[in-house]
Formats: C-alpha cells, sequence, structure tokens
C-alpha cells in the first residue's frame, strides 16, 4: 500500500445534510487511506456548522482524527473555500502528497478516491484527474472540457448542426471520452490535484466567485507543465447545483458574466474578450432566429443576451481591473 497522503476537502454552503451524506462516503472510501478529510464551512450563516459539528462528534468521524471541521469566515465561493480547506493541511501540521475536492453533494462511489491517487502516482506529469460523475438517476454529467474559446462559445450559443461539425474540434464540452484521456480541464465536483501543482499554481484565484475557477486553474497548471485527465472507469454520483441553483435559474447571475469576463482578460487579453463576447453574441442571435423559423424551445436563461451585453458594456467603461486577486498561500510541504 502507497504512503501518499490524500486530503479531502468538502465545502459547505447551506446543504448540511448533503454534506453528512458526503462525509458518510468519504469516511468509507478513506478507510485504509492515509490522509484526512477536512470540511469547511464557507458562512453559511443557517446553522449549517453547528448541524455538522453534531453530526460529525454523534457518528465518532472528530473522534477518529480523520475528519475536522474548520469554518471560513466569508463566503469567498468555490475557490476560495477549498483554498481554506488546502490550506489547512493535515491535522499534524504537514501538507499532503494530493488534495481531493470533492462537492457536498457528490457522492464517491468504492474504489473512487483511491484509484484517483494511484493513477497520479502512476503518471508522472499528470497533476490533476477527475472521475466520471453522474446524477442520481444514472445519467452521466458532461465533465471533460475544452479550454472555452470565441469559436467554441459560438458553436454552443449556435446549437446548430452544420455549424457544430464544421467546429467540432473546438467544442467546450465535447462527448465524453470512454478511456482514461488527457482534457483540457475538468469539474471540481471530484477532482484529484498534485500537492505540486497547487505549490505551482498558489490555488483557486479567488476572483472567481462560482464558475470558471477550475477552468482557470487547470490552465494554469498546464502553463507549468501539468496535465488534467478523465478517468472514466471511476465515479461519484452528484445531484449538482444543490448551493447554486443553477438548474432553476431564471436568470444568469452577475457572478457568471464576471467569472467569464475575468478567464478571457486574464487568459488572452482585453481584444480576445471582446471577440469572445461579439461571438457568443452572434451564436445567440442564429439560435433566436432559428427559434423563430422553427419553433425552437427556449434554451438559455430568460434575457440571457441582454445581460450579457449590458455586462459587457459596463465592464467596458468601467474598465475592469485584469491583474488576478490574491491567491491564498498553500503551504509546501513541511515533513
Amino acid at each position: 500500500m502507497s504512503s501518499a497522503t490524500v486530503l479531502t476537502v468538502i465545502l459547505n454552503y447551506r446543504t448540511p445534510d448533503l454534506t453528512i451524506s458526503a462525509c458518510e462516503a468519504a469516511m468509507r472510501e478513506m478507510q485504509g487511506l492515509p490522509g484526512e478529510i477536512v470540511v469547511v464551512d464557507n458562512a453559511s450563516g443557517d446553522g449549517s456548522f453547528e448541524k455538522l459539528s453534531k453530526a460529525a462528534s454523534d457518528y465518532g468521524w472528530l473522534a477518529s482524527g480523520k475528519l475536522r471541521l474548520v469554518q471560513s469566515g466569508r463566503n469567498g465561493g468555490f475557490g476560495a473555500g477549498m483554498n481554506v480547506g488546502m490550506t489547512a493541511g493535515l491535522s499534524n501540521g504537514a501538507a499532503p502528497d494530493f488534495y481531493y475536492l470533492l462537492n457536498s453533494d457528490a457522492w464517491p462511489d468504492p474504489g473512487c478516491i483511491r484509484g484517483l491517487r494511484d493513477f497520479l502516482l502512476e503518471t508522472p506529469d499528470a497533476g490533476l484527474a477527475a472521475s466520471a460523475v453522474r446524477g442520481i438517476d444514472d445519467d452521466p454529467h458532461r465533465t471533460a472540457f475544452r479550454f472555452p474559446t470565441a469559436a467554441g462559445e459560438f458553436e454552443a450559443a449556435a446549437r446548430t448542426g452544420p455549424l457544430s461539425r464544421l467546429l467540432r474540434e473546438r467544442i467546450i464540452a465535447p462527448p465524453l471520452p470512454a478511456r482514461r484521456t488527457r482534457v483540457d480541464w475538468a469539474s471540481g465536483a471530484s477532482l484529484m490535484i498534485r500537492r505540486e501543482v497547487i505549490a505551482a499554481t498558489g490555488g483557486f484565484d479567488e476572483r472567481f466567485f462560482l464558475y470558471f475557477e477550475e477552468t482557470d486553474l487547470c490552465h494554469r497548471a498546464q502553463a507549468e507543465g501539468w496535465s488534467t485527465h478523465y478517468l472514466p472507469d471511476v465515479g461519484v454520483v452528484h445531484i449538482g447545483s444543490a448551493s447554486t441553483g443553477m438548474k432553476s435559474w431564471n436568470r444568469t447571475p452577475q457572478y457568471w458574466f464576471d467569472s467569464r469576463l475575468h478567464y478571457y482578460l486574464k487568459t488572452h487579453g482585453r481584444a480576445y474578450a471582446a471577440g469572445a463576447t461579439l461571438a457568443l453574441v452572434a451564436g445567440a442571435m442564429i439560435w433566436r432566429l432559428r427559434r423563430l423559423l422553427q419553433a425552437k424551445p427556449q434554451a438559455d436563461p430568460d434575457r440571457f443576451l441582454s445581460d450579457l451585453v449590458t455586462h459587457a458594456l459596463r465592464a467596458a467603461l468601467g474598465r475592469p481591473r485584469t491583474a488576478p486577486a490574491p491567491i491564498a498561500a498553500i503551504p509546501e510541504d513541511s515533513r
């Protein structure tokens, strides 16, 4: 058995019951693996921390030394909360060999955590490994992606067969690989990260409140020489959007537009960011035309196009900052 340690980080925001279920599954999967679980409450303010603390005590998790609870002190979003958990490290003060990020509404299958860790142990140039993700209805979720581009956003917004075939190499969410495959980036719902990747990148950029934070982390990891891989043979069950409510959005929230713009400004610059927005608008207009001519259903939240344009114009007038926000320092291995 390898002695490589894993710190599983679970972020809670007002989902204590789901988080308790995630902890149960993670505790089961961490048996026999060196390491611990740290649960970060992201300033829920709804009694979540107290409920989690009672459950962890009642189940004997705290006494086992395999699970700790910490409070973030503020709701800085997904990346900021995960940075808090990773910074906490192991209870003996050491940094783990691997960080395993698990959503509070996800439950790993038997062998998932070990399988991701062992893949990284066996693949020296791999920095991140993501498992397959499926819904409670057993439907697979698309969680392995290409990096966003102007062409990719145009294709996604147009939703038109001939254009998709023409731009098939730019599709951001291609069909899921059937075999273990290198990808550009993967969802953070079930993601194993090598310690050296976090040391090299500094962790998540906390300017991303929600969305695009994993995309950015994988992009920076790639720049440091670390690849991301998707493993379809290990998996988790995931409810999805339990904290964000994305599935029931009536309007796209401001933070999604903020995160998208920050990603393009940071990775490609102001001119490309503007071009990507124009490409997205053009694709959305094609879909609107198809809706008029072919009675296609609404596919975006209400007023998505007008909200996108308004956000872009306000950002241009406000001269948004292009520098990333300070990133939480992640400790080097102190053993």
